[in-house]
């Protein structure tokens, strides 16, 4: 496990006051599963999976579960939460399993306020639920400014929610709809050309799945920076990246082949035939362009030349100035 990331992972089905869901303990579980390790087996977050298959998710037991995730922490954290979300006159709450008419659970102020007193380098929210946007939208604020939302928070802190303030999330499938394509997005749907899934590709991913007759994905930060969530297969490794200057000086360079680049020997010519196949890589992940889009093997058969694309020469910048 990484010492430097925690995550909170909550799925609540059952509850004592509100109707019975079906896909949030699966919600939580896959989310905990996945969120554990990397593709490539590492470790990623240190887990705590609360679910209401195991125990009553009541006020007391997730109060003391988001404290013990904020206390005395100093890296990165991530907080899931997949249930009943409930709109008062006085905000939002995440819905508990004892939780009341007048108090369904806790109030999503008190997990903002937790993340403005922490001192966690950065923390994710990613919130399933009805009204979810109520999260990073205090109450004290609402209704203030013609009734625009007004977002308070921490640098540091980012949030992706299920639906907008005033909008009800869905299940379909066994899983929430939402969460459903989060896990799709951390499997590699969302992953950059490295293999990083971050918070706002995530929000990509799912912001497109979703259409204007369908419940409206949130998405806020306030960061400088956007960690990696998840690691999953490059399309392009690093160190092949980091050839990028070598091969084109330029950004703009051009490189030509002739027939000796698409020999099956893979030691013939100087090793070609191992450069062309980085080539195949490069083109592959959308980093490399021919001249009239044809396939690699009529560029080298023709003496044809290649060149990096507007993706290709973002990455190269990145090799020339030492970031990769």
């Amino acid at each position: 496990m990484d010492l430097n990331k925690r995550a909170l992972i909550v799925g609540v089905d059952q509850y004592q006051n509100l109707p019975t869901l079906t896909g949030c303990v699966a919600d939580a579980v896959a989310m905990n599963e996945l969120l554990q390790r990397h593709d490539d087996g590492s470790s990623n977050y240190s887990c705590r999976l609360l679910t209401s298959a195991n125990v009553p998710i009541t006020k007391d037991l997730l109060r003391s579960a988001w404290n013990n995730l904020f206390d005395n922490f100093d890296g990165h954290i991530l907080f899931h939460y997949s249930g009943h979300g409930s709109p008062t006159r006085v905000g939002g709450f995440i819905a508990t399993h004892d939780g009341t008419h007048p108090e369904p659970g806790l109030r999503m102020d008190d997990l903002l306020l937790l993340a403005r007193s922490s001192r966690a380098k950065s923390i994710l929210f990613i919130i399933d639920c009805c009204y979810a946007d109520n999260v990073g939208d205090p109450s004290l604020l609402q209704g203030t400014e013609g009734g625009q939302n007004q977002a308070l928070l921490r640098e540091g802190v980012t949030i992706l929610a299920a639906a907008q303030r005033t909008e009800t999330a869905h299940e379909a499938a066994g899983h929430g709809v939402f969460t459903k394509l989060v896990l799709g997005a951390l499997s590699g749907g969302a992953a950059d050309v490295r293999g990083r899934v971050s918070a706002a590709s995530i929000y990509a991913y799912v912001e497109q799945a979703l259409g204007p007759w369908d419940q409206r994905p949130m998405y806020k930060s306030y960061a400088d920076r956007l960690p990696p969530v998840r690691l999953c297969k490059p399309s392009v490794t690093d160190p092949l990246l980091r050839e990028l200057p070598k091969l084109f000086p330029l950004e703009g360079s051009v490189f030509t082949l002739d027939p000796s680049y698409e020999h099956t020997d893979p030691t013939a010519e100087n090793g070609h035939t191992a450069l062309f196949n980085k080539f195949k890589i490069l083109r592959n992940a959308n980093l490399l362009a021919t001249r009239s889009g044809e396939d690699l093997y009529y560029v080298a058969l023709g003496s044809g030349w290649v060149k990096l694309t507007s993706l290709g020469r973002f990455y190269w910048g990145l090799a020339n100035k030492g970031l990769i």
